[in-house]
Order: C-alpha cells, then sequence, then structure tokens
C-alpha cells in the first residue's frame, strides 16, 4: 500500500515578498519523509481570506492531511484561524481551555494579557490544541487539517507535538550517484532505466564544479532490495 500523503499551506505576504525565507518546508519535508508520509504539494498564499480559505478547502480533500504554517498570531494581519473556520463552517471564538493557557503564561510573565493577545485564544469549534511548549499560544487541529504558527522554532515544536498522532508508512530511503558527465550525455540511458523501475522516484540535479559539469542521480524508495538494485546498474551504466 502506498503511504498517507500530506500537504503543507504556507500563509503569509511576507514570505511572496521575499523578506522572510520560509525555513517550515524543508523541515517538515524532512520530518514526513522519516515518518513515512509523502509530502504531494506546497502552496504558498498572501495574508487574502479568500485565497486562504479556497486553499485549505482543495488540500483537505486531496490529501489525507495539511499542515499550515503562519497567521496565527496576535496582530490584525492573522487571520488564518478565521480563514479555517470558514473553510470548514465552523464558529470561532475565545475558547476557555486556550485562554487559561495564555492568561497563566502572561500572568508569570508580568505581562499584560491584553486583547491583542485574546486574539490567539480564538479557536474554530470541534478543533482540538496544539502544544506549543515555546510560546505557550496553541495551534490547533480541525479535521485533517494542523494549523501551526509560522515562527520556526514554534511550528517546530508544534510538529513535534502532532507527528505521534499520524499513521505514517514505511520511511522514504534515498541514494545518490555523481556521476560526472553532462545531463546530455546521461537523459537518454536515464530514462531507460527509469522506465525499468516505475516504482522509483529518480531524479537528476546537474551541478558544475570547478568546470566540471556532472548530475546527481537521486533515488527515493520505501523499498531497499529494489532502491539497491536500480543504483547498481545506474553504477554499471555509469562507472566511476
Amino acid at each position: 500500500m502506498s503511504n498517507p500523503t500530506a500537504a503543507m499551506l504556507v500563509i503569509g505576504d511576507e514570505i511572496l515578498s521575499g523578506r522572510t525565507r520560509d525555513a517550515n518546508m524543508h523541515h517538515l519535508a524532512g520530518e514526513l519523509t522519516k515518518a513515512g508520509i509523502t509530502l504531494s504539494e506546497v502552496r504558498v498564499v498572501s495574508d487574502d481570506a479568500p485565497a486562504i480559505v479556497a486553499a485549505v478547502q482543495a488540500l483537505s480533500a486531496a490529501y489525507d492531511t495539511v499542515f499550515t504554517s503562519g497567521g496565527i498570531g496576535p496582530t490584525h494581519d492573522d487571520i488564518t484561524a478565521d480563514c479555517i473556520a470558514e473553510a470548514f463552517g465552523a464558529h470561532i471564538d475565545v475558547r476557555d481551555d486556550a485562554r487559561a493557557l495564555l492568561a497563566a503564561f502572561y500572568e508569570e510573565t508580568g505581562r499584560e494579557f491584553n486583547a491583542a493577545r485574546m486574539r490567539m485564544a480564538r479557536i474554530p469549534d470541534g478543533a482540538t490544541l496544539i502544544d506549543n511548549p515555546v510560546s505557550v499560544a496553541p495551534g490547533f487541529t480541525l479535521n485533517n487539517v494542523h494549523v501551526m504558527a509560522g515562527v520556526p522554532s514554534v511550528f517546530q515544536a508544534m510538529l513535534a507535538t502532532v507527528l505521534p498522532t499520524l499513521t505514517g508508512g514505511a520511511p522514504l530511503l534515498s541514494q545518490t550517484l555523481r556521476i560526472n558527465r553532462g545531463e546530455g550525455d546521461i537523459a537518454g540511458p536515464l530514462a531507460d532505466l527509469a522506465a525499468r523501475y516505475p516504482a522509483l522516484s529518480i531524479g537528476s540535479y546537474p551541478f558544475q564544479d570547478n568546470g566540471v559539469y556532472g548530475a546527481n542521480i537521486v533515488m527515493r524508495s520505501s523499498d531497499g532490495p529494489l532502491l539497491d538494485k536500480a543504483m547498481c546498474e545506474l553504477a554499471e551504466i555509469f562507472p566511476a
């Protein structure tokens, strides 16, 4: 059986403007690979409610699991929670358990628990909270969508909470062969090899190193013996 599938929705004008470099996709991809969950699609949308709602609905229907990052803070442009609620037709308001977590945190740190910070306690009906051991403000899960912060340290901590609750498959294995020949020279034999091993993911990633043109051929599969067989055949076709 094939592994479960996942998608990621990255939310925020700062990503699309180039002001902020997204690190969460890289981390998520690595963790899902280890868990045997296939990350099949990543979308980036602006802080635009209709765009977020449409993307959430489409991804939720297409994949087993969806992860979002960004837009759950205390400012006016943090609209993700409202959009998730709208996407699933759920009512949203301040929830007692989330409010209690935040109230205790701000009392302990001596900061005011003001109206802006109260926004982070707004949770759609039917959602379960995602623990945030870094800065307390929780994420949440509604249906198959896990809503998490955009700050990398918080995203990573929330993901560590969510992953053990998901059903994974066989971890994806990877092997690489460096070939010091241009892609134009290797494309034909490589295509033939890929045709003989349709169950493998085979990619060619070109490089130029001190005037040498070549490609790293990366094979991925959850089937270790099949991966070994194909890699040996590749090495025979393109000996070092």
